[in-house]
C-alpha cells in the first residue's frame, strides 16, 4: 500500500468571476470546493490507477471534517491525526484570465501536537503493510524540517521507500542529513536552481554533488521537455510526446504518484521513468486537479522515450 503524507491540508475554494471589482461586492454564481493538498492529489491519482492507497497528516475542525468527508466520497482511505485547531482554506479567484490567490496559513502546531502525530504515524506504519511512502508539500507553522526527518527515520526503520516532494530550505536541510535514506526526489528545474543557486545545462555535474548521495533517484522535471534523471550513478534523458494541456496544476503530484507506484512494483529504470511521466501527462490533460484517466495510460506510456545520458 502507498501512504501519502500531507501535513497542512486545505479546502481549496475556486471563485470564478468575469471581473474582480475591488472595494465592491462580488457575487459568485458557481463555487468549487475541493479537499486540497499535494499528498491528497497523489492519493487521488493512485486511486484512479487502482493502486491501494491511504493518506495521513494533521487535520482539524469543521474544515478538516469537510476534507475527510470528500475523501470518503471518493473512496480514498485516510487516517489523519486530528487536532483542536481548524485546518485552512485556500481561495483562488479566477478573473479576467488571471488567478488571484488568498491562502490561509493554517494551524500553528505545538510541540505536543507534533509528538502526538509522530506517535500516530508510527502506529499507522505498524498496523498495515506499507510498500512506499510519499511526503508532499510545505509544513504548517510550528513545525520544522526535523518533523519530516523524523517521518523519514521511521520509514527507514521499516525499510519503507520514501518519495519526498518538498522544496527550498526544508529540502536542503533534509538532503544534508546523510543519516537519512530517500528513494526519490522530484524537483523541477526552478526548484533545483533555488537549491543550487542556479541550474544550467550541466545537470550531471549538479546531481553528482555530495548532497544527493543518499537519494536513490533524482528526477528533475522539465515541463514539455520531459525530465532528466539520476539513479545511483546512471543518468537518463526522458522525452515525452506533445499533448494538449488542459490544466497543469497537480501534474507534479501525479508524477510523484507514478514514481511511488513504480517503486512499489519494483519496475525497471525505464519503466519507472515512463510511468512517472505518463501519470504527470495524464493529469495535465484533465480539467480536475489530481485526476487521471487510466484508460489512456498505455497509449501515452508507449510514447515516452528514455535514453542514457
Amino acid at each position: 500500500m502507498l501512504v501519502t503524507v500531507t501535513m497542512n491540508p486545505s479546502v481549496d475554494i475556486s471563485y470564478p468571476l468575469a471581473t474582480l471589482r475591488i472595494d465592491e461586492v462580488n457575487r459568485v454564481q458557481k463555487v468549487t470546493k475541493t479537499a486540497g493538498g499535494k499528498g491528497l492529489n497523489v492519493a487521488r491519482v493512485a486511486a484512479a490507477m487502482d493502486f491501494p492507497v491511504s493518506t495521513t497528516g494533521i487535520i482539524g475542525g469543521t474544515i478538516g471534517d469537510y476534507i475527510m468527508h470528500q475523501l470518503d466520497n471518493q473512496e480514498i482511505a485516510h487516517d489523519f491525526h486530528q487536532i483542536g485547531q481548524e485546518s485552512r482554506n485556500c481561495i483562488a479567484i479566477l478573473h479576467e484570465g488571471k488567478q488571484t490567490e488568498i491562502l490561509e496559513a493554517g494551524p500553528t502546531i505545538s510541540e505536543l501536537e507534533a509528538d502526538s502525530f509522530l506517535t500516530h504515524f508510527q502506529s499507522l506504519l505498524a498496523e498495515q503493510p506499507v510498500s512506499v511512502l510519499t511526503i508532499s508539500g510545505s509544513l504548517p507553522q510550528g513545525l520544522t524540517a526535523e518533523t519530516y526527518k523524523e517521518i523519514i527515520r521511521l520509514a527507514n526503520q521499516g525499510n519503507i521507500p520514501v518519495v519526498l516532494d518538498t522544496s527550498g530550505p526544508t529540502l536542503v536541510e533534509i538532503l544534508e542529513d546523510h543519516t537519512l535514506k530517500i528513494a526519490a526526489i522530484k524537483p523541477n528545474k526552478d526548484e533545483l536552481a533555488a537549491i543550487e543557486g542556479g541550474a544550467g545545462d550541466d545537470l550531471v555535474s549538479l546531481l553528482a554533488k555530495e548532497r544527493y548521495a543518499n537519494v536513490e533517484w533524482v528526477i528533475v522535471t522539465l515541463g514539455s521537455a520531459g525530465a532528466f534523471a539520476k539513479h545511483h550513478d546512471r543518468y537518463y534523458q526522458v522525452r515525452i510526446p506533445k499533448i494538449t494541456v488542459v490544466n497543469p496544476v497537480g501534474s507534479g503530484d501525479a508524477t510523484v504518484a507514478g514514481i511511488a507506484m513504480a517503486i512499489s512494483k519494483g519496475l525497471s529504470d525505464e519503466d519507472l521513468l515512463k510511468t512517472a511521466m505518463t501519470t504527470g501527462m495524464l493529469n495535465t490533460m484533465e480539467a480536475t486537479t489530481g485526476h487521471v484517466n487510466k484508460d489512456n495510460f498505455e497509449t501515452y506510456f508507449s510514447q515516452v522515450t528514455v535514453s542514457d545520458n
